[in-house]
């Protein structure tokens, strides 16, 4: 990792660069794999897994047996937390359901709104050396929560042509049941179009590589919608005298274990701490099965000594990370002015990785400082707002002549007349 004392701020947009994710040179690759699963539909999908994955794929369906088959397979130990994760994540979305509140906004002007599921969703969920099963928690939970009334999962078979068990488990408790052979550019164009095989969505949901991103990018121009803009993962970690250094090494090495492209970045005001948080680092970097990922990662990553903790604060929010681990005495007071952020996370005894997993937070967020503009996924993703109003007569007597006289003024006739025949009537 690069140390970085006491930086002019300045020299801060410099210092907080991402790496290097330039995905438009993917986009033709991308743009021809689209067309022709447009096109050819299942012969498609099934010719591009062969050539990109190396699998030759007969049924792209999931089928019955092959999930009864994945329930065995699983560790009971696993199957345990994985309906506790899917318990906490319940209990957090269905929270947040909103009621339909009708308001008067004038005498006999009747205004609400409600919340609509979105029919038919997409998830996307890689597999491939760490196939992640908790995606299908984080996504297909909210989505039974909001009602969507289908819901269908794409993710890449392994050599041997089957999913991970894990991932058909957490499927099938999350209940859902349509789930298909299909990885990269070929999976996101037959959930955006449709296939004779697999349906076609309205909103594609979930992580995946460089291609996967390039490829819903596409698709979300004219085609459907796509949760959010995604780059590779990240953390900031701010953290004063009081934090512990194994604690805050461990929270960057497990951002760092993601790919190479990853970032990691720890700001602090004491000078101490940032040595003994690198030694740490080292440490623990040596034991990781997954090192050699996680020290490509660390080589694009920063530990930065601030002068004091308005400067932190400052830098968190120009960073905007996707997580956000605050490790300082007054965590909750520092978080109050924290305003880019896609999940934030206080205190010493709350590692990123319970977010990642099990706390109830959705792990579904901004990166590459979409989070300034952007919310993680949450119940809100999977509805629409239907607004609604119902005028009565006395009610139009008294907005009328405010919307002719705006229309008069926009030179829109026509919506004048509509409200002036039926105060006539």
């Amino acid at each position: 990792m690069n140390t970085i004392k006491y930086p002019k701020q300045e020299d801060w947009a410099d210092l907080l660069k991402r790496p290097e994710n330039d995905i438009t040179e993917l986009f033709d690759t991308a743009r021809m794999v689209l067309d022709e699963v447009r096109k050819k539909g299942d012969s498609a999908v099934k010719r591009f897994t062969k050539m990109f994955d190396g699998i030759e794929i007969g049924n792209l369906q999931v089928s019955e047996a092959e999930i009864a088959e994945a329930e065995t397979n699983v560790p009971e130990e696993l199957k345990g937390a994985i309906r506790s994760a899917r318990e906490n994540i319940e209990n957090f979305h269905a929270m947040q359901k909103e009621g339909v509140r009708i308001m008067e906004t004038a005498p006999g002007v009747k205004c609400w709104q409600k919340s609509v599921a979105i029919e038919k969703i997409g998830l996307y969920i890689p597999g491939g050396s760490a196939p992640l099963f908790s995606t299908v928690l984080m996504l297909a939970v909210p989505a039974r929560i909001a009602g969507c009334s289908e819901v269908i999962l794409c993710t890449p078979p392994s050599k041997d042509g089957k999913i991970d068990p894990a991932i058909l488990y957490a499927a099938s408790v999350t209940g859902i049941t349509k789930i298909f052979k299909a990885g990269g550019i070929q999976a996101i164009g037959a959930m955006a179009y449709g296939t004779e095989t697999i349906p076609g969505v309205f909103k594609i949901f979930g992580p995946g590589n460089q291609f996967v991103t390039a490829a819903k990018q596409l698709v979300s121009l004219k085609d459907v919608a796509i949760d959010m803009p995604a780059g590779p993962s990240e953390v900031l970690v701010m953290a004063d005298n009081s934090a512990n250094p194994v604690f805050i090494a461990a929270d960057l090495l497990s951002q760092a274990e993601h790919g190479p492209d990853s970032q990691v970045i720890f700001v602090t005001n004491s000078e101490e701490l940032l040595g003994k948080v690198e030694g740490e680092v080292e440490l623990q970097l040596a034991k990781l099965p997954r090192k050699d990922i996680a020290a490509k990662a660390l080589a694009n990553s920063r530990l930065i000594l601030l002068k004091d903790e308005e400067e932190m604060i400052a830098l968190a929010n120009r960073y905007a990370p996707e997580h956000l681990i605050i490790s300082m005495q007054k965590d909750e007071e520092v978080a109050e002015k924290i305003v880019n952020a896609g999940s934030v996370f206080l205190g010493n005894y709350t590692p990123e990785s319970a977010g990642d997993y099990a706390s109830g937070t959705n792990h579904t967020l901004p990166t590459n400082g979409y989070a300034t503009a952007y919310s993680g996924v949450n119940l809100d993703s999977f509805v629409k707002k239907i607004t609604y109003q119902k005028i009565s007569k006395e009610g139009l007597q008294g907005l009328g002549p405010v919307i002719e006289t705006m229309a008069t003024a926009e030179h829109l006739d026509a919506h004048k007349n509509a409200v002036a025949l039926r105060l006539k009537d």
